[in-house]
């Protein structure tokens, strides 16, 4: 993104925050979600408490053998294929922290990428934001055991729409010292926003723990093939610094098809990889992933 990019994205952002401009887009948003009540699918029980326990605590901890999607053994297969693919960081680069699969790479396991459109998943994302699914890929990480403590290393909350879904599918074994998904209770998001006056952005530790207890610090551990269902516009979290050995995660992020801040939203491949995808698409998924047009 470019400095002028980023520029127009900070105005348009500011734009949005006087009342003249949010006001009636809440009022509209508020709307479509109400109208749109009618619409959501049906969920079985299990997927039901799954949504429910989203609006009620904002993160969820379950596992691809819980869920029993019938692709969920394709694509962990191929996404443990391309772990080894994945290379660390050089001793040069001191500065970064995460390297992502390449496109090419994700194009070479689409079984990956395709998981994302589970029919199963979309319905428990549509009922969790109760607007139609935009679904803006997958990311395949391997975050590196550092010291370094930059961007999703910090405290934030995402705010690219009011309400968005992360699936993090965890690829090795993880525990406090290889880099766990944490977060902050739901219910003390109110009056930490309030206490650290925060906007957007990142946040330090020694910040946060000016107003909070770290015993408050939730920690998502578990083996390879956890699954982490993370409202994350509606808790402070982070990806705790791994120490032990590098995290590998797959994850899959989605909002509305009207997102608050849709500069903000893009997809995790290029337009033509995901024309060449589209031929293993239901008109629904191109619905999911060709949300602008």
């Amino acid at each position: 993104m470019t400095i002028a990019t980023q520029v127009r994205n900070q105005l348009f952002k500011n734009l949005y925050e006087m009342s003249f401009v949010k006001n009636p887009a809440e009022l509209e948003y508020q709307f479509n979600v109400k109208n749109h009540t009618k619409y959501l699918p049906n969920l079985s029980t299990t997927d039901r408490d799954i949504v429910d326990t989203l609006n009620t605590e904002g993160v969820v901890i379950t596992s691809l053998e819980a869920l029993s999607i019938p692709s969920s053994s394709q694509m962990f297969e191929a996404a443990k294929n391309l772990m080894p693919k994945i290379p660390t960081i050089s001793s040069e680069d001191k500065s970064d922290y995460v390297v992502h699969a390449t496109s090419k790479q994700i194009m070479e396991s689409r079984e990956i990428f395709l998981w994302g459109l589970e029919q199963r998943l979309l319905n428990i994302v549509e009922n969790y934001l109760g607007l139609p699914v935009a679904y803006h890929g997958t990311y395949f990480r391997r975050d590196i055991a550092n010291n370094i403590e930059k961007k999703s290393r910090l405290w934030h909350i995402d705010s690219e729409d009011r309400k968005l879904l992360k699936i993090i599918v965890y690829l090795n074994d993880i525990n406090e010292e290889n880099g766990p998904f944490q977060y902050i209770p739901q219910s003390l998001t109110p009056e930490l926003t309030h206490a650290l006056r925060y906007k957007h952005g990142y946040l330090q530790d020694k910040t946060m723990e000016r107003v909070i207890s770290p015993s408050n610090y939730i920690s998502c551990t578990g083996s390879a093939g956890t699954i982490v269902f993370a409202g994350t516009a509606s808790v402070f979290h982070r990806g705790k610094i791994p120490v032990a050995s590098d995290r590998f995660a797959v994850f899959y992020d989605y909002t509305s098809r009207q997102p608050k801040f849709p500069f903000y939203c893009k997809s995790s491949l290029p337009e033509e990889d995901l024309v060449l995808l589209s031929s293993q698409f239901s008109e629904q998924h191109k619905q999911c992933v060709f949300w602008r047009k």
